[in-house]
């Protein structure tokens, strides 16, 4: 019997991130926010066009800059696949993508293409590297981007989930603390699609599965079988990751913007608080206060996302994802469907992986 409550859920995770992404492309990368403000008025409420000269600057409002387009080959690929299949995926950006871009920043599909593809573009065309050896050391949120479908996907299985998250973000971006907080924010994704709400609890519940074995993060130093100490000597994998921080620090971020006590106000200066640059240091914990504050009002969270300028695409495409997987398609307002780009092809796509999620 089909789940239908779950289905809704992964379809808003899938849908809400595509939209808040898509809401953030007029007013990019503004760190100036009174000239944000001089070019989209003092309140942003829906989609707008970049202005001349800004870094999306061609594309009409609704449309979809690269993290929207790699987000939305993931999802063609597990949807076509029925499940995360990397040679698969590693061949559509090779036949379906690299030859759109040329490893400079502002070119190709969506007018800017992020560090980390543009480093791994170099290493696998240029050089001609394979794969699993063309990742690099860029921070950015460039993998979380579009693992959050793998995330949805794999939902109900959060030991898959770890697993083709962290292998898929290994193919772009090597560093360990980014693979391992764009894996946490996976997981916690999961655990909302599952029906969990982002709250202070969340820590707990995912630290529960590491002490299961589910997950692959090391919470105690301790020796193994052999009396060998589990140290730095000892060979990691993607995946393996030697600290739970990722998974606890959350908890405190999301236990935080639910005290009366500790308030950000107006809320779009989380961007400010947690810094407005593109590295993964700032953007989860900006998406993570915006969820767990506006857990139950997807207009809110990605709106105050949006007018916090700086990387507002990246945080309004992670706090959209969160929040759409609790409220569920139906909670994210009509006309911010309507408003995305080929919508109807998109909202076909996010219901089939959803389907397939839910068996």
């Amino acid at each position: 019997m089909a789940d239908k409550q779950f289905e809704d859920r992964a379809t808003g995770a899938l849908m809400g991130a595509l939209i808040g992404e898509a809401l953030a492309v007029g007013p990019h990368w503004y760190y100036n926010l009174d000239e944000l403000r001089a070019a989209h008025g003092a309140w942003i409420s829906d989609y707008t066009t970049p202005r001349p000269g800004r870094y999306h600057e061609g594309l009409k409002a609704g449309e979809s800059s690269q993290a929207g387009l790699l987000l939305e080959l993931t999802m063609r690929s597990l949807a076509e696949r029925g499940a995360y299949d990397e040679a698969d995926f590693c061949q559509r950006l090779d036949r379906d993508f690299f030859p759109l871009i040329d490893g400079t920043p502002n070119n190709g599909p969506g007018g800017y293409t992020s560090q980390s593809i543009r480093g791994t573009w170099r290493l696998r065309v240029k050089l001609g590297k394979p794969w699993g050896e063309v990742s690099g050391w860029a921070d950015d949120t460039e993998a979380a981007e579009r693992t959050l479908a793998i995330a949805v996907r794999n939902a109900r299985d959060l030991r898959a989930l770890a697993r083709d998250v962290s292998s898929n973000t290994a193919l772009t971006q090597k560093d360990g603390v980014v693979g391992a907080m764009t894996t946490a924010y996976c997981l916690a994704l999961g655990l909302l699609v599952q029906g969990e709400t982002f709250d202070g609890a969340i820590t707990g519940k995912l630290m529960a599965h590491v002490r299961d074995g589910t997950l692959p993060f090391h919470s105690v130093t301790k020796a193994d079988e052999d009396g060998v100490a589990d140290g730095p000597e000892r060979p990691r994998h993607a995946g393996q990751f030697p600290s739970p921080d990722a998974l606890i620090g959350m908890g405190y971020i999301a236990g935080a913007a639910l005290d009366p006590a500790v308030r950000i106000e107006p809320a779009w200066k989380v961007s400010q608080v947690y810094g407005m640059p593109c590295a993964v240091y700032h953007q989860f914990p900006a998406a993570y206060h915006l969820a767990a504050r506006f857990s139950g009002d997807y207009e809110a969270a990605v709106l105050h996302a949006v007018n916090g300028g700086g990387q507002n695409q990246a945080r309004a495409m992670l706090t959209g994802a969160l929040v759409g997987a609790m409220v569920g398609l139906g909670g994210i307002p009509e006309r911010f469907v309507r408003g995305l780009d080929r919508h109807e092809e998109r909202l076909a796509l996010a219901r089939t992986i959803a389907a397939q999620a839910a068996r």
